[in-house]
């Protein structure tokens, strides 16, 4: 009896955090790329992954900013995206982002910063309703972008994802992103589908003026 129902909540297990896994793989066939194999598209919208103790970008967040910037200056984009947390006065992703990319090159006015980004789903729903957005490239790392396109495109975003791993990663990092994943798509699922979470939102502010209206 006690095989039978370790066996039935093993099963159980593997169907709620596996199926969402292999739907998000599903729809991120073909559309995770390199910087050089990327189309262009007008903006590129770029995750946060948190700040050192200095207040400077992560290493992670470090390797999507400098992809981002290969984008721009490779002419894949016009305009930079940047999302992230920005709920404390001595934490700002978005601004720390930014003038890493000015540091490499990048003219402060190709970039735009979204300082409500705080979940993958935040981002993207605030790219296509706040920002005007409805087609752009997503710049986080590989074991990110499933999740990540999947939730961008559930919003109504036409979206490729562009590789930001520019290093090996310590492989107890990788082993924490990757099972992180299990329950951060389950839940990203659950917000596509089901509940529908109204973000931080406020006033449009479209990237580009001469695209269509932004949706309130």
């Amino acid at each position: 009896m006690i095989l039978k129902l370790l066996l039935f909540a093993a099963i159980l297990v593997i169907l709620v955090f596996g199926v969402p896994r292999l739907i998000t793989a599903i729809t991120s066939r073909g559309k995770i790329l390199t910087a050089q194999e990327a189309s262009p598209e007008r903006a590129a919208i770029v995750f946060g992954a948190g700040l050192q103790r200095d207040g400077t970008p992560s290493p992670v967040l470090k390797d999507r900013v400098i992809t981002a910037v290969q984008l721009y200056q490779e002419g894949k984009v016009e305009k930079l995206l940047m999302s992230g947390d920005n709920r404390f006065a001595d934490y700002n992703e978005p601004a720390a982002m930014r003038d890493y990319a000015v540091g490499l090159g990048v003219p402060a006015d190709a970039i735009v910063l979204d300082f409500a980004g705080r979940r993958t789903y935040d981002t993207c729903y605030r790219a296509k309703h706040i920002f005007g957005l409805d087609q752009a490239l997503l710049v986080t790392q590989n074991y990110h972008l499933p999740r990540a396109i999947f939730t961008c495109q559930g919003l109504g975003l036409e979206v490729n994802g562009v590789k930001a791993d520019m290093r090996d990663y310590h492989p107890r990092s990788m082993q924490f992103w990757t099972v992180r994943e299990l329950p951060a798509t389950l839940v990203a699922a659950w917000q596509v589908w089901i509940s529908k979470p109204l973000p931080v939102l406020g006033d449009p502010e479209p990237i580009f003026p001469d695209s269509a209206a932004v949706e309130h």
